[in-house]
């Protein structure tokens, strides 16, 4: 995978975590104290993220570095599910624990 690729991919998940949230680029800009143009570009994969503001976005969106640059998920996210998962009702918990299964079923990944 080139260096093009890789900004790609980085930009799509900057933008995935963003639009999750609920955020427009301006917010997250202002969060992160960075121009909105700079966000633009890393949506974009035009540029490459400086180490510095990578810390910030991670804090911003509330998200691993690992996960922005690689699509790995970490621990940061795992707990960040396991607190909203907590606040569910016992039967929804069993609805959502139908669907994930079927949907690493659909994955190929077994238990």
């Amino acid at each position: 995978m080139g260096n093009e690729e890789i900004l790609r991919k980085i930009g799509e998940r900057i933008m995935l975590r963003r639009r999750q949230l609920r955020m427009t680029q301006e917010e997250l800009a202002d969060r992160m104290d960075v121009s909105t143009q700079m966000i633009s570009y890393a949506e974009q994969g035009r540029k490459a993220i400086r180490p510095e503001n990578l810390i910030k976005l991670c804090a911003a969106l509330d998200i691993s570095a690992d996960y922005i640059l690689t699509g790995s998920t970490g621990e940061r996210e795992c707990a960040r599910i396991a607190a909203k998962l907590a606040r569910l009702a016992p039967e929804q918990l069993q609805k959502l624990e139908t669907v994930i299964d079927c949907c690493l079923e659909l994955a190929g990944v077994s238990d």
